[in-house]
C-alpha cells in the first residue's frame, strides 16, 4: 500500500460512520425532549462503559462488569441530576467519578477526571437543549465537528510540526490551527445570519481550542492504558469515546463559563 493510499485509507468507513453520528444525533436535536435525553444517556453510559474497560486491570477480565456497573451508575446519576435541584445534582454528577477513583484500576485519578468530564458534558447537552435551544445544541456540534475536519485534512495535506507529539503523535499545528479558523467561521455564519452577538466568533475558537484538549486527553489516557481506541464499536472512528472526547472537552468548557458569564449563544429553535 502507496503513502498516500495508507493516509486516506481510513476515509470511507469513516465517511460512512460520520453520515450514520450525523443522521442520529441530527434526529435527536430536533426532537428535543425525552428522544435527546434518552440519546444523550445512553452515549454517556457507552463513554463511561468503554473508560472502564480501558482502565482495567491488566488480571481483569476483557469484559469487565464493573465497567458496566458504573456506566448504569452514571446514566441513573444523570437521570437524578436532571430532575434534581442545581447544587443536588451537581454532587451527584460526580459519584461514578468517585467510584472510578475508590475501585481498583489503572490511573484511577485521570479515569474519574474523565468519568467527571463526560458526566458534565451528558448533564449540560441535554441542559443547553432545554434552556438555550436547538439553535444553541447546533452551534456547538458544528464547532466540533468542522473544527474536527479541518483539522483532519489539513493535519494530512499540510503536516507539519506535532502539536503535543509525546501525547498525541498525529496532531500537528496544521491542523489544530485550521480547527480554530473552521470554528471561528462557524462562528461568523451564526453572527453574520444576526442569530448571534460577535463574540460568538471568539467562543467559538475558544470551544474548538476546549475540544481538542478533549481529543489529547482521551489520547493521553489511552497511551497510558495501551490502547490503540477506547472500542471497536464505530467503524472508522474506534469507539465512543474517541468520537465524543471532543464534544466533552467543549461542552464542559460551556458549562464552566456559564457558570460565570453570560455567553453569546444562538438564538432560536
Amino acid at each position: 500500500m502507496s503513502a498516500t493510499e495508507n493516509r486516506w485509507g481510513d476515509l470511507r468507513a469513516r465517511l460512512i460512520s460520520a453520515v450514520v453520528m450525523v443522521l442520529v444525533a441530527a434526529i435527536g436535536i430536533w426532537l428535543g425532549g425525552t428522544v435527546f435525553t434518552v440519546l444523550v444517556a445512553a452515549l454517556t453510559g457507552l463513554m463511561l462503559w468503554e473508560l472502564g474497560s480501558m482502565t482495567r486491570l491488566a488480571k481483569a477480565p476483557p469484559h469487565d462488569r464493573s465497567a458496566l456497573a458504573v456506566a448504569g451508575l452514571g446514566v441513573l446519576c444523570l437521570a437524578f441530576a436532571w430532575a434534581s435541584p442545581w447544587m443536588i445534582g451537581a454532587i451527584v454528577l460526580l459519584i461514578p467519578a468517585l467510584a472510578f477513583a475508590l475501585t481498583p484500576r489503572r490511573d484511577r485519578g485521570l479515569a474519574a477526571v474523565w468519568a467527571a468530564g463526560a458526566m458534565i458534558a451528558g448533564f449540560g447537552l441535554v441542559t443547553l437543549r432545554n434552556d438555550a435551544g436547538m439553535s444553541a445544541i447546533v452551534w456547538i456540534v458544528l464547532v466540533v465537528v468542522i473544527s474536527d475536519v479541518m483539522g483532519y485534512f489539513a493535519g494530512r495535506i499540510l503536516g507539519g510540526p506535532k502539536f503535543w507529539p509525546a501525547i498525541s503523535p498525529k496532531k500537528t499545528w496544521s491542523g489544530t490551527v485550521a480547527g480554530w479558523i473552521g470554528a471561528a467561521l462557524v462562528g461568523g455564519v451564526f453572527w453574520a445570519s444576526d442569530m448571534a452577538p460577535f463574540g460568538i466568533v471568539l467562543l467559538s475558537a475558544l470551544v474548538s481550542f476546549a475540544g481538542q484538549m478533549g481529543d489529547i486527553a482521551e489520547s493521553w489516557i489511552k497511551r497510558r492504558t495501551g490502547v490503540k481506541d477506547s472500542s471497536d464499536l464505530i467503524p472508522g472512528h474506534g469507539g465512543f469515546l474517541d468520537r465524543f472526547d471532543a464534544m466533552t472537552g467543549a461542552v464542559v468548557l460551556v458549562m464552566l463559563l456559564s457558570l460565570v458569564m453570560h455567553l453569546p449563544f444562538p438564538v432560536g429553535g
